[in-house]
């Protein structure tokens, strides 16, 4: 482990899934190996991740890591942010040649969901950048209603649209809103389309009152656990690198939240991930 990392939490009293995570950026991000990380997150308790796409290339590894390492599910996708700058700086014809590689993609053995995509207005502007978005998040839909997939859903700063575009296009039998950001009464639409939602590390800051809300108003059978790392490190280590060996932060913050035994949690959170996503490895 580099000097930058946080310590290793206690190790949780049975197994966890971290559903969402970005392991390539991690290492990249803090100098902490794919392996090592992994080799880390088990030794706390948590056994399996879900190691998540944002472009081709990294779609592409995590796929390859998936075949290697059974612990593993991928994700494959193009980010919002991503398929808006890709259009602008090399044009529609290399934004369609992206999406047709991700497409096929999608059927690896490994792959377990497609996502991340959805809209994401806080880094894009109104205009047509917002209009390649929801045309690259249609497109996602559709691969994970064509291939039953489990769709992964980032939304920033865009709930209505969201839903809007779910609605149109007729929503996936499995939905995962990852790093979920809204409140109990946003909590409540995605729950009546029969989505989980995901809850980071943001729980644990202080100015997520919100956030903890939607939690309390969300059927425990329904909440999975993220890192989303390397960001959104939860307390008391926000501010250094995440890794998903710091997801029992979290777990432990939800448990306590939520008022249910700890054990208990880490088995629903088992449960439910492979509910979302389908089993896959060893529990």
């Amino acid at each position: 482990m580099t000097d930058t990392l946080p310590p290793q939490p206690q190790p949780l009293p049975r197994p966890v899934i971290d559903n969402h995570t970005h392991l390539f950026s991690t290492q990249d991000y803090s100098g902490l190996a794919v392996d090592a990380s992994l080799r880390l997150a088990r030794e706390v308790g948590v056994t399996h991740v879900i190691d998540v796409g944002c472009d081709v290339p990294s779609s592409v590894a995590a796929v390859e890591l998936a075949q290697r390492e059974p612990s593993v599910g991928a994700a494959v996708a193009m980010h919002p942010n991503d398929a808006a700058r890709l259009a602008e700086r090399e044009g529609d014809e290399a934004l369609e040649q992206a999406l047709v590689e991700l497409e096929a993609l999608v059927s690896r053995p490994g792959v377990v969901a497609v996502g991340e995509t959805g809209l994401d207005y806080y880094r894009t502007a109104e205009g047509r950048g917002r209009e390649i978005q929801e045309l690259s998040f249609r497109r996602h839909i559709g691969w994970a209603k064509a291939h039953d997939k489990t769709l992964v859903i980032h939304d920033r700063d865009a709930h209505d649209d969201i839903l809007r575009v779910l609605d149109d296009e007729g929503v996936p039998d499995r939905v995962v809103m990852h790093c979920f950001s809204g409140d109990a009464a946003f909590a409540a639409r995605c729950l009546q389309r029969g989505a989980y939602l995901s809850f980071p590390g943001v729980v644990t800051f202080g100015t997520a009152d919100a956030l903890r809300e939607a939690a309390l108003a969300t059927s425990l059978e329904r909440i999975l656990v993220e890192t989303d790392a390397p960001y959104l490190t939860p307390k008391p280590e926000r501010g250094k690198p995440n890794a998903p060996y710091l997801l029992p932060h979290t777990v432990r913050f939800l448990a306590e939240l939520l008022d249910v035994e700890l054990g208990r949690f880490c088995d629903q959170i088992i449960a439910n991930t492979f509910a979302a996503y389908g089993e896959w490895g060893q529990a």
